[in-house]
């Protein structure tokens, strides 16, 4: 009497049985990979989603020069102009699934832009802060305002002087560790226009140093 014939498949020119130990192995890896595959789609997915959401926080030259699909760029305009929590949710959620159809390198200038005005963003506080750092050595330091007209010479030395005697009369500044306490630093009306002097000269050319902004930070730092 002839055996019934087993049921099973060929892996590799290797019979696999039903329900035997190496088709529940294959059968488990076959799972894992397809597991896998759903969890890579899903964090490519929240990938873009979080992605489209940057797209609010663009620059408008950054944005525009992107190229994007028209109906990219009107959901992210509504998104921006919508005030309502669920509303502006939803709408952030259409703005996902446009971005989920973009081709790759359309994904990737998207990505370049936005690290494009990070680096921008870095670069302008630097710089406010080499305007601040000149702006308190000018009113804690006599001695600051001959090495500024020496790098600055082309600046108005009168308006300089009167703005730092003023800056100076409105009161004595907050130290650092005051400020970090919560405490409001000195805002008067020299304290302001002095700062924005600086940031004036420093945004001219200096014809005696290759960078208006090299040229403060090496005085600062001796």
């Amino acid at each position: 009497m002839s055996r019934k014939p087993k049921k099973g498949y060929y892996v590799r020119g290797q019979f696999v049985a039903e329900g035997s130990e190496l088709d529940l192995q294959l059968k488990a890896e076959l799972k894992g990979t397809d597991e896998a595959s759903r969890t890579d789609l899903k964090k490519e997915s929240d990938a873009l989603q979080k992605l489209g959401e940057s797209l609010l926080t663009l620059r408008a030259d950054l944005l525009n020069g992107l190229q994007l699909p028209d109906k990219l760029v009107e959901a992210v305009a509504e998104a921006k102009r919508i005030t309502n929590f669920e509303g502006k949710r939803r709408q952030l959620q259409f703005v996902g699934k446009l971005m989920r159809k973009l081709e790759a390198q359309t994904v990737q200038a998207i990505k370049a832009a936005l690290e494009t005005q990070q680096k921008g963003s870095a670069s302008e506080k630097e710089r406010l802060h080499v305007i601040e750092t000149w702006r308190d050595r000018l009113i804690d330091n006599d001695e600051a305002l001959a090495v500024w007209m020496t790098t600055f010479p082309e600046t108005d030395s009168q308006q300089l002087r009167a703005l730092i005697r003023q800056a100076r009369k409105d009161g004595p500044g907050l130290t650092q560790a005051q400020i970090s306490e919560g405490l409001a630093p000195r805002q008067s009306r020299a304290y302001r226009e002095l700062f924005q002097l600086i940031k004036a000269q420093l945004n001219e050319p200096s014809p005696d140093n290759e960078s208006a902004d090299e040229g403060p930070e090496e005085e600062i730092n001796d």
